[in-house]
């Protein structure tokens, strides 16, 4: 899907521009299910590019949300935002109208993973992960140190049996996440060396942004596992969870009741058993 369905064409790194963008997402009229639903219909089945650039234009809103999440960074949110418009396409794309899931909730996940790239690929000057596998190990060895801290031989060890990567690729991981891009700031005019204070010994820690992408590569890994888990339900517990738990209008039992012709003790308890597969496909 080209970037040429997006609807604005002034440039989002000027502060005009990006305002002007904003604007237009957040006035951007919100879809009905059934609406969102006869438009992917229309883009997948037909190839309706018209229904894909308004399936777009209804959730940049949300783009621009989740963006906003990354603001330290210190990434400029043109960018980011113009990188989640990326994943947000990518995510009309691949949404199957038919699994009775909102595009927003698809999307999330779409939107977060090139925001997740872009800022792996910029944040430093000497990228910390290139490759898949070190991706991988960057978040897992990350996730280790955060309750380890400094490791010794025999933690090294155990990781890498525990990682199934070779010691050597620990060691050289934790070497490149205990360095930090440093600031070279000038001293001041009388020379003094104590007034050099680069930004990296006074850092907010709140900021760090390996901590950030752990953080909300975390989120996204459980959103992930919530849709599997929902996949495996059969459509009617599928659909009352959904509309229960994750819908903006929760309806009561006695509503989906009158819906599905049975009781309301009934559907307590197909979203009882229901929940109950969720649980144990969320702990696999």
């Amino acid at each position: 899907m080209s970037t040429n369905i997006l609807p604005v064409t002034t440039d989002l790194r000027s502060e005009g521009g990006l305002a002007a963008y904003i604007q237009f997402a957040n006035q951007a009229p919100m879809l009905s299910a059934e609406e969102e639903r006869e438009l992917a219909v229309r883009f997948h089945e037909e190839d309706d590019l018209e229904a894909a650039r308004q399936l777009v234009i209804a959730h940049l809103r949300h783009v621009i949300r989740v963006a906003r999440g990354f603001a330290g960074y210190g990434l400029p949110q043109a960018d980011l935002i113009q990188e989640g418009n990326i994943g947000l396409m990518k995510a009309v794309k691949h949404f199957d109208p038919q699994r009775g899931v909102r595009l927003v909730s698809f999307a999330v996940h779409w939107i977060r993973a090139e925001i997740y790239d872009f800022v792996l690929q910029n944040w430093r000057i000497v990228k910390v992960a290139t490759t898949k596998a070190q991706r991988k190990l960057f978040f897992n060895l990350r996730k280790k140190r955060a309750r380890l801290g400094w490791m010794n031989g025999a933690e090294v060890d155990r990781i890498a049996g525990e990682l199934d990567v070779d010691r050597k690729d620990v060691l050289e991981m934790e070497g490149r996440l205990g360095h930090h891009d440093t600031s070279f700031e000038a001293g001041n005019s009388n020379g003094d060396e104590d007034a050099f204070a680069p930004a990296a010994w006074i850092q907010d820690r709140r900021f760090d942004p390996a901590e950030l992408v752990i953080e909300a590569d975390s989120a996204a890994h459980r959103s992930d596992q919530l849709q599997g888990a929902l996949a495996k339900l059969d459509d009617r517990s599928r659909d009352i969870v959904q509309r229960r738990w994750l819908g903006e209008e929760k309806p009561t039992l006695h509503t989906l009741a009158a819906e599905y012709g049975i009781s309301a003790e009934r559907i307590r308890q197909i979203e009882k058993h229901a929940m109950g597969q969720m649980r144990e496909s969320l702990g696999d």
